[in-house]
C-alpha cells in the first residue's frame, strides 16, 4: 500500500504552506494551510487551487504563523483541525480584537501528548525552536512509512537544545524529510537570544532615560529577552494589554513571565485604544485585572522603563506626554539587529528607540519547503 505526498504551495514561494499527506485507503492529512505573503488584503479565496476540497480531510498546523494557519476559515466546515493547545490560543487572539474570530474549533494536542491517530496515521507532534511560541514538528507514519516535517524552526532561540537533541538523535527510518529551508545557503548573521540579551543589557546600562522598544508581541522568546535585560538593568518592562493577553493565555503550567505579583518588573500600559477595543469584546474583567499591575500611559513620562512601542500605541503616547516623536525610514543593521533613527526634542536625549527584532526572527514564520522541483504550483511524489 502507497502514500502520496503533495506539496499544494511552498516550494517555490516563501509562505502559504500547504502539504498533503494521501493514504491508499483515500483518507488525508493536510500539513498547514498557510496565507500567502502577498495575498490581497481581503481575498477570501486563496486556497492551492490543486488541493481538492470536495472529499475528507484532517489539518494539522505546525504552529501560529499565518503564513501556516491563515485560510483556514476557508476550508470545508466538516474537515477538523488540530494544533497545538498554546497556539490554539495564539491563533485566536487577532481575530477577536479585529472582530473577525474564527469560524473554526480546533481539537489539540500539547508538548506532552505524545502519538496520537488520526485515521491509519500515527501523528507525533514534537516541540521544536521558533519564534512563534508552541511550534512543532511533525512525524508522520503510515503504512510502514514515517515522514518528518519539520515547520519552521531554528537554533538560536530559547528553546535551541530541542533542535539540537533532535539533530543529534533524530527518529530512525526517515523515508520522507519535508524541511523548511528560507535561509538554506545564507550567510545572512544569526544572533542568538542569549546574545540579544547581553546586547540589550549594555543598551540599558547606557541609556539614562526611557527605551522604547519594538516587537511583536506574540514573539514570546524576544518579551523573555527584554524582561530578563530589563530586570538585570533594575529597570521595568511595560507591555501593551495585547502583550498581556498573549502572556495570560499562555503562561499558565510555564515559567513564563506575565502580569502578576511574581513578577513585580512587568507592567501593562493601559491605553485608550486597547481598553476600548478590550471593553467592547466584553473583556472589562481583563482589563481590570491587568490594571492592577498596569499604570496609565501618563506616568510613563519620565523614570527608567523599557517601554513597548508599535505603531498603534504612538498616538496615546503623544497625548497622554509620553513622547513626542517621529521616526524615520532610515535603518542600520548591527549584529543581526535593526535600529530605527529616533528623532525628539533636544531635552529628550537620554530617549532611545531600538526594533528588537533580529533580521533572521523577521523571517521566521516564512520558509520554503525545498522538496522536489516538478511545477510552479503542484509537487506530488508517490512511494
Amino acid at each position: 500500500m502507497s502514500l502520496t505526498l503533495t506539496v499544494h504551495r511552498g516550494t517555490h514561494e516563501i509562505g502559504g504552506t500547504c502539504i498533503e499527506i494521501e493514504h491508499a485507503s483515500g483518507e488525508r492529512l493536510i500539513l498547514d494551510a498557510g496565507r500567502q505573503l502577498d495575498a490581497p488584503e481581503g481575498a477570501n479565496d486563496v486556497l492551492p487551487p490543486s488541493l481538492d476540497r470536495d472529499r475528507p480531510a484532517t489539518v494539522l498546523i505546525s504552529h501560529p504563523h499565518q503564513d501556516h494557519w491563515g485560510v483556514i476559515d476557508q476550508l470545508p466546515a466538516s474537515w477538523a483541525i488540530w494544533t497545538g493547545s498554546k497556539s490554539a490560543q495564539l491563533i485566536a487572539i487577532p481575530g477577536e480584537l479585529l472582530r473577525r474570530p474564527l469560524t473554526r474549533a480546533f481539537m489539540t494536542w500539547n508538548s506532552r501528548s505524545g502519538q496520537f491517530a488520526v485515521g491509519p496515521f500515527a501523528v507525533t507532534p514534537m516541540l521544536t525552536d521558533h519564534s512563534a511560541f508552541d511550534a512543532y514538528m511533525l512525524l508522520v507514519e503510515a503504512n510502514g512509512k514515517r515522514i518528518l516535517y519539520t515547520g519552521d524552526f531554528r537554533r538560536h532561540g530559547r528553546k535551541s537544545v530541542l533542535v539540537d537533541r533532535m539533530m543529534a538523535k533524530p527518529p530512525a527510518g526517515i523515508d520522507v524529510l519535508i524541511i523548511e529551508g528560507t535561509n538554506l545557503g545564507s550567510e545572512k548573521p544569526v544572533m542568538t537570544e542569549e546574545q540579544l540579551e547581553e546586547d540589550f543589557v549594555d543598551l540599558f546600562n547606557r541609556t539614562k532615560g526611557r527605551v522604547f522598544v519594538s516587537w511583536s508581541g506574540q514573539n514570546i522568546d524576544r518579551t523573555v529577552t527584554l524582561y530578563r535585560a530589563a530586570k538585570r538593568t533594575q529597570r521595568t518592562l511595560v507591555i501593551d494589554l495585547y502583550t498581556a493577553d498573549v502572556l495570560d493565555r499562555v503562561s499558565e503550567g510555564t515559567g513564563l513571565p506575565h502580569p502578576g505579583e511574581r513578577f513585580p518588573d512587568l507592567k501593562v500600559v493601559i491605553t485608550r485604544g486597547l481598553r476600548s477595543a478590550y471593553g467592547s469584546l466584553g473583556r472589562e474583567d481583563f482589563i481590570e485585572r491587568m490594571a492592577k499591575f498596569g499604570t496609565a500611559a501618563r506616568n510613563l513620562a519620565g523614570g527608567r522603563h523599557v517601554i513597548m512601542l508599535r505603531r498603534a500605541l504612538i498616538p496615546d503616547y503623544q497625548e497622554s506626554g509620553v513622547c513626542r516623536m517621529r521616526m524615520t525610514r532610515t535603518t542600520s543593521r548591527s549584529g543581526g539587529v535593526t535600529f530605527q533613527s529616533l528623532i525628539t526634542p533636544r531635552r529628550w536625549s537620554g530617549v532611545r528607540l531600538a526594533a528588537a527584532r533580529s533580521l533572521i526572527s523577521t523571517r521566521a514564520g516564512t520558509r520554503r519547503l525545498p522538496t522536489c522541483e516538478l511545477s510552479p504550483k503542484r509537487c506530488s511524489r508517490r512511494w
